[in-house]
């Protein structure tokens, strides 16, 4: 991809993860994107497991010119709680992709490259999908050089939809609370936060899956493999016939604006007690402090599973419209 031609220039700090790779692969398959790196955090999965699914992603997608940046291995402060009962020991579902042997991920770490390409570039997006404890170390040793990111993106926390790794707190957020809260107090860039109001609306459906498998093999067949253990957790826990993709969001987002809409807020996370994760989002302004946040509430679910096909698999628009009213309800 030609730099000059992408609008923008973003760092994606993930924790693959199935969803994340779906996200990943969104912001690959997007022109107007260029990825300056993927850095990984240990969420989902830990950050050296995140590094090589990463790597997995970038090889099925002839994207391995990206580098990518292993992170944190631990929350700043309590013990560590992976997902992988959701996607499985090897965060991909199970699916026995093989490991990337033809390169490595670089060896600075992902918080040292944060922080130099902040300081180096004064247009960057940042795009968290997983927890916070990059950006909270990276803010830590030199806030300052945040005030040159243009714009942070969060899949995270939730509003007035119920968690879903607690009766009140997200996954992300409740993995490294401290993290999370630390970022919401001192970022200089309100973060919007995509959270469980707009993300457990995005579900990949056995319709829409074998659709992109018609449509395109390669990439139905690579979904397929990876979403099948997800499939399974949502239908044991939820009784979802699908999978919620919380993180495609996030990139699609960033793409489009309009598909969601949202308020601006101050907003806290809780990092204790039996509440520890819950964003607490003052929507009354009951404390009157400056909002540091955009909190989004509302999503055209149509239109964002219009643009994460048709990047995928490249669909034109009037037959996706077509086969979109048929197969989405």
């Amino acid at each position: 991809m030609n730099a000059k031609k992408a609008k923008y220039q973003v760092i994606i700090d993930c924790d693959p993860g199935i969803d994340d790779c779906l996200a990943l692969l969104l912001a690959l398959k997007s022109p107007e994107i260029e990825i300056l790196g993927i850095t990984t955090v240990s969420g989902n999965v830990p950050a050296a497991l995140g590094a090589q699914n990463a790597l997995k992603l970038l090889n099925f997608a002839h994207k391995l010119n990206i580098p990518v940046y292993r992170g944190s291995e631990f929350p700043l402060k309590r013990d560590y709680v992976s997902a992988q009962d959701t996607h499985g020991m090897d965060g991909l579902g199970e699916s026995g992709i093989p490991q990337v042997t033809s390169v490595s991920p670089q060896a600075i770490d992902a918080v040292s490259f944060i922080k130099q390409t902040l300081t180096a570039n004064s247009n960057v997006t940042v795009i968290a999908i997983g927890p916070l404890t990059n950006l909270a170390k990276s803010m830590k040793q030199n806030p300052t050089e945040w005030k040159h990111c243009r714009d942070l993106i969060s899949m995270g926390g939730t509003f007035k939809s119920p968690g879903n790794c607690s009766p009140v707190a997200e996954y992300n957020y409740w993995c490294d609370p401290d993290a999370a809260d630390y970022v919401f107090q001192h970022t200089p860039v309100p973060i919007k936060m995509v959270g469980l109001d707009v993300t457990r609306k995005i579900v990949l459906t056995p319709n829409i899956l074998e659709y992109i498998r018609q449509k395109e093999p390669r990439t139905g067949n690579f979904i397929t493999a990876i979403t099948r253990f997800y499939f399974d957790f949502h239908w044991r826990q939820e009784k979802v016939i699908g999978c919620v993709i919380n993180d495609p969001l996030a990139v699609a987002y960033l793409l489009d604006s309009t598909l969601c809409q949202g308020f601006s807020a101050y907003t806290t996370v809780e990092t204790n007690g039996i509440a520890i994760g819950q964003t607490i989002i003052d929507s009354q302004n009951f404390w009157q402090r400056p909002a540091n946040s955009f909190i989004l509430t509302k999503v055209d679910t149509q239109r964002f599973m219009h643009i994460f096909l048709q990047r995928l698999i490249g669909a034109a628009a009037p037959e996706l419209t077509e086969v979109l009213q048929q197969i989405m309800v």
